[in-house]
């Protein structure tokens, strides 16, 4: 039906394409052209080439911001993973209360993330917040220069971590009992049966969360800004905050348009070495 009429097919696609191309492709182009010329948002673009990218590199602000965006997430996306596996072994064996859980767990993924950031900066507050009051000592969380990154990736964890325990449970629940039966008459324990045969089984939903989740560690912008701003002393001024401080705050739009595509080239690396990684890995018949 297609072949014979290929107008109507293409009609139908037209208006996803339409999509893909004003969102994703043109802004990638765009932010390629810009990255070109030395533009301050007022006067007249000017072609320098290259000149912006040699400015990020020799600057050391742009190899900061990477160090600091690959350290939060390797902290932030291993634990996110790893705590929801834990919570969605515990929810999938519907237990009393697990849907007013999955709902609770949920709940600071679809909040404003900058709400979130604002609600956590009073928590973490050193002299009135709660966090402080509940161990009855003083910390300064987010002004310390070693304990502001942690503090942040831990709300980001918080954040996905029920997001990501609903994907889990999802695959969880399309594991045959038959094989975790056929395990168990074996002589196999939780934990062999965890390893052995859940883990593995779970790579195609794995695969997914970790793409997922290392694309929108590299990304994350608006926590980080209402907890800290990037500092102290950029700390925790990752990639995203660094484009925001030379494209609005500098008015460089040339080299903030140069460290986005740079970020877009890193995460397409990131992302082809981890199909490559799952493609001899993955299981998805489970039948």
């Amino acid at each position: 039906m297609i072949r014979t009429r290929p107008l109507t097919a293409y009609l139908l696609v037209a208006p996803s394409l339409l999509g893909v191309t004003a969102f994703l492709i043109l802004p990638v182009v765009l932010a390629f052209a810009v990255s070109l010329m030395q533009w301050d948002l007022i006067g007249t673009p000017t072609f320098v080439g290259l000149d912006n990218y040699a400015a990020l590199l020799e600057g050391g602000s742009l190899g900061n911001s990477l160090l600091v965006t690959a350290v939060f997430t390797l902290i932030s996306v291993p634990v996110t993973l790893a705590l929801g596996l834990l919570l969605a072994t515990q929810l999938v064996r519907a237990l009393p209360g697990s849907a007013l859980v999955r709902v609770i767990v949920v709940i600071p993924w679809v909040c404003a993330p900058l709400a979130l950031g604002v609600v956590w900066t009073w928590i973490f507050q050193p002299s009135t917040g709660a966090l402080n009051a509940l161990i009855g000592h003083r910390i300064e969380w987010l002004t310390s220069p070693t304990l502001a990154l942690p503090a942040v990736a831990f709300v980001a964890i918080w954040q996905n971590v029920g997001y990501v325990s609903l994907f889990f449970q999802a695959g969880l629940s399309r594991i045959p009992d038959s094989i975790y039966e056929a395990a168990e008459l074996d002589g196999a324990g939780p934990w062999r049966r965890l390893v052995s045969m859940t883990i593995p089984l779970l790579r195609p939903t794995t695969f997914f969360l970790a793409v997922t989740q290392v694309v929108a560690s590299f990304q994350v912008f608006d926590t980080i800004y209402a907890l800290t701003g990037g500092g102290p002393q950029h700390r925790t001024e990752v990639i995203a905050a660094l484009i925001y401080s030379e494209g609005f705050t500098a008015f460089r739009l040339g080299r903030a348009s140069a460290a986005a595509v740079i970020l877009f080239v890193i995460l397409v690396v990131i992302t082809v070495v981890q199909q490559r990684w799952f493609a001899k890995r993955i299981t998805y018949d489970m039948s």
